[in-house]
Parts: C-alpha cells; structure tokens; sequence
C-alpha cells in the first residue's frame, strides 16, 4: 500500500479492550495492519477495561491472542515490542463520568506529544446494555464533538427487535451524526461477499443475466458445525434469526439484489441496499408458516463425536425454545426480482460448516437433446462460496467425451488462493482500516438496521405467541427439521448441498483418475 493510503493519525480506543473480541479479532486484525503498513506512523490503541486489570497482564493477554489468531503467525520480539510501544490501558469504571474525562486527557496528551490532531475511533466491544451510558459518557466529555474526525462503532446485536433498534438510532442520533457512526457487521468485510459487487458489476457477461428472465432462485447458506459453545448466555436470547438472518443474511441478499450503484460512494451504495430491503414483500402474519421454519439442535452425532442437544449446552436454559436454526423465505417486489424465491437459511450442529451463495438458473427454452443424453442434466448453478474456502463456481452442461452423445454437468471454478496464492485478509482488518479512513460503504445506515429489522419482524412476532412444541426437532450432525425440506420442495425445489466441498471430492477424484490413466 502506498503512503498516501494510509490513514491520517489515529487513536483506536477499544471499550472492553480485555474481552473476547478484542483478544480474537480487534488487536491480532490491528496487528496484521501493523504488519503489512497500513497503519499510519503515528497511531495509538487505548484499551479500556475493569478496575485492578494491569497493564502488563492485558498486554501479556494481548500477545496470547496475537500468537493464536494473527495471519503472521507468532510475532517476534522486535516486531512484538514495536506494536507494543503504540499500546496503552486505562483503567476505568464506566459507569462514571471521571473515566470519560480520564480518557479525554488521555488523548490529548498523545496528541500533544505526537503535535498533531488526531482520528479518533471509541469501539464498543462491549455487551448491549453498555451502549447507552458509554455513548452518553463520550457525549458529556464532549469527546463527540470533533464531528470530522471522532468516531463510534458499535457491535451487533444492533438492538433485539425494530423498537429497540430505533430506540438505540435516536439515542446514537442524538449524540453523534450519522456519518460519525459505524455499525458492523464482520460478514462485509469478507474478500467474497465484496467481490459479488465486482463480479457482478465489472462483468459484462453477468449483469445482462442477473434477474428474473434468467434466475429461477436464490439460496444463502450459513451452516455450523459448533454449537452455541461459550455464548449461551447470549444466544439464549437471542436465537438464529436475530443472531445470523437479521444482520449477516440480509445483508448478502443485499448485495446479490440491489441495483447497480451510479458511483461506488458510500452512500449511494448503502441507497441500493436500503431499496432492497424496502422492496421485500411484507409477510402476513397468518401466512408467517408458510414462509418460515424454525429448529432447535438435539443431541447427535458429528464426525464420530457424540454432541450435547442445544439445551444441554452450558448456560442455557434446560427447557429452552430459542431457535438454533431458521430457515426463510422472501421475495424482492422489483422490477428485477419479481417472483424469484430467496431462500434464507442458517444453523448450527448440522452436517458442515458452509457459507455460500447459490445462484440457480432457469431451465433452456426448449431442449434440443433427446431424452437419453440428459440422464445426468442438473440446472446451471453460480456459487458464491464464502466459507471454509472462498471462492466462485459455474456449473454448466457439457457433452462427455465418447461416442455417444451425453451430457453431463462440470464446473469452472476460481479459487482466492490458487489465483492471487496468498491468504484473504480477514474481514476485521478491512472493516477497521475504512473506519480509520472514514470510508461507511461496508456499514449499516440508521435506516439500513431498522429496515433490515423490519423483514423479519412479524416472523419474531408470531414465533413469540406461538411457542414450538417439538423441540428439539433435528440431531446435531443433520441438515436441519424436516420441515426446512418442505418449505422448499413445495415449491417443486430442493437446498443445495454444499457445492464446494462436491467439487473438491471431484477434483480428488480427477487426480485419482490421472494417476490411474498414467
């Protein structure tokens, strides 16, 4: 990266800066950026944690996490003590005003130092209900004021429902303007769900096909193998549909809905999606089954291990009916979209883990071919694969080599290592670099949240007075309730199974085949 790239001086101040986001992902992410000279000279990170934390045993707990989880690997002294001389903590109780006016001389002193004004970034790593009196405890030190150069990021969940997100849109509104805040979601900053944009829009053989004429329907996958590991806690409350279909699926949708942007400027970029989401036919609530199905994980058997039901998990409650699986169905009333199903669906302790796109195609108009050649016909297919491996998957028809005439499907297909044979950066080290340069095209807008809470509403509604009586209703290591299957295949459709890992078993069997033939 150029120098002129780079950010202008900044002072990344992490709330929670000892807890679980910043050990795995805010500082390894910073680290990395550190590494690879994104960062401008002069930068500062300020953690602020509880009251008798010392500094060096956060800096220790800093390094555990840098070793465990940066793209580098385990840092070595002198690049360790360079990182570490950007480093600082304060300890504070944050529920009072001396901590926010303790954290504003603080930063006036580095910029003192550094003689230079500075960007100054306050990330709340932090749980909800620590929103509002942080946010207001920055406002009443008047750390809010720089209107052009403080910023705040906020975490999901962004509230638990469309009243508490709008709740929590006029009090961020009332204290910071729009363009002052960041609300993230990981799943953007992802090399994958960024290049749908480009690999839409930068190909002229895509866009001319990219609606209704030519696309039977879209499915977004996001299966787990994990459970709900050590965030019971939360996820009690929270369930698949707030925790992954709210946030992260919509939010793909987006991107494969909306309409090409005019420029690539933040906000008109974020317009388009805001129109896809308004654009979502309203679901009734009388009609909330049959657009909707929810599961809940028993115990199971995965990968030869015998895994716990949902309710057996550690801090959860024993008779439990929170979703750990949601699977959806939506339609975008557009132009473009008009009667193409998206099918939305996410769980967890299924069968693998697999985030992908799949993208099927309308049968040809008319079949040449007789009936024999197309035994093995399955629909043209786009996979947009996110998660294990990234990457991007046509299957098309072609004949199979011989004498007779059969066809048989193959896929082309483009992988980020093998192409540019490097690791995508994670998706924490893009997000926090736009945010150091002010750049909000990957961040949600107020009315971005609220729509996006909006979709599903009435499905958290119904599913709140009509409390499941069959739960649990799919074993761990399975792909979900029986009903997730019907849901789609009265549609005359079928899910997907992960198309990544098919292709990779068929690529095996190539070699195989290779070494035989040779």
């Amino acid at each position: 990266m150029s120098r002129q790239e780079r950010p202008e001086p900044t002072i990344f101040t992490i709330f929670g800066a000892a807890g679980d986001l910043a050990w795995r992902k805010l500082v390894p992410a910073i680290y990395d950026l550190f590494r690879d000279g994104w960062l401008p000279d002069k930068f500062s990170i300020m953690g602020i944690g509880h009251l008798h934390t010392k500094k060096s045993q956060y800096l220790d707990h800093l390094r555990e996490g840098v070793e465990q989880f940066s793209r580098h690997g385990k840092p070595g002294k002198e690049s360790w003590e360079n990182f570490v001389s950007h480093l600082d903590f304060l300890e504070a109780d944050l529920e009072q005003k001396q901590a926010y006016q303790d954290l504003s001389d603080e930063l006036e002193r580095i910029e003192k130092d550094w003689g230079d004004k500075a960007q100054r970034v306050f990330y709340l790593a932090m749980p909800p209900a620590m929103m509002a009196p942080i946010t207001e405890g920055l406002a009443k030190a008047r750390l809010n004021q720089r209107r052009e150069h403080a910023r705040i990021v906020v975490e999901k969940p962004f509230g638990s429902d469309l009243e508490s997100a709008r709740e929590l849109n006029r009090l961020l509104g009332r204290l910071f303007d729009e363009k002052q805040i960041f609300r993230i979601d990981h799943f953007l900053g992802k090399e994958t769900v960024q290049n749908i944009l480009a690999f839409r829009l930068a190909n002229a053989m895509f866009e001319p096909i990219w609606n209704r004429h030519y696309i039977d329907h879209v499915q977004i996958n996001v299966a787990e193998k994990l459970g709900v590991e050590h965030r019971g806690h939360y996820y009690d409350k929270a369930g698949a549909l707030r925790d992954m279909i709210q946030n992260h699926l919509l939010q793909i949708l987006c991107l494969v809905a909306m309409e090409a942007p005019i420029t690539f400027d933040d906000n008109e970029v974020r317009n388009k999606k805001v129109d896809v989401l308004h654009a979502i036919r309203d679901i009734p609530p009388s009609q909330v089954h049959e657009y909707a199905v929810r599961g809940q994980y028993g115990g199971g058997w995965l990968q030869g291990e015998h895994v716990p039901g949902y309710r057996q998990e550690p801090n959860v409650d024993p008779e439990s009916l929170t979703e750990t699986y949601a699977a959806v169905k939506l339609y975008v009333d557009n132009w473009r979209w008009q009667g193409v199903p998206f099918y939305l669906r996410t769980g967890k302790r299924l069968s693998d883990r697999i985030t992908e796109v799949s993208i099927q195609f309308r049968p040809v108009p008319h079949q040449t071919f007789p009936a024999r050649a197309l035994l093995d016909r399955q629909p043209n297919r786009l996979i947009i694969a996110i998660q294990p491996e990234e990457g991007i998957l046509l299957r098309f028809e072609s004949k199979q080599p011989g004498p007779s005439l059969h066809l048989t499907p193959v896929m082309m297909q483009f992988f980020y290592k093998e192409a540019f044979r490097e690791e995508p950066v994670d998706a924490y080290e893009t997000l926090l670099l736009d945010i150091m340069n002010g750049d909000a095209t990957l961040f949600m807008r107020a009315d971005q949240a609220e729509a996006a809470w909006g979709v599903i509403q009435p499905i958290l509604d119904v599913w709140a007075e009509q409390r499941p009586t069959d739960f649990p209703n799919y074993q761990a290591g399975t792909w979900g309730p029986e009903q997730a299957e019907v849901l789609i295949a009265k549609d005359g459709r079928t899910w997907t199974l992960p198309t990544i890992l098919q292709c990779q078993e068929d690529i095996a069997m190539c070699r195989v085949h290779s070494v035989d033939d040779s």
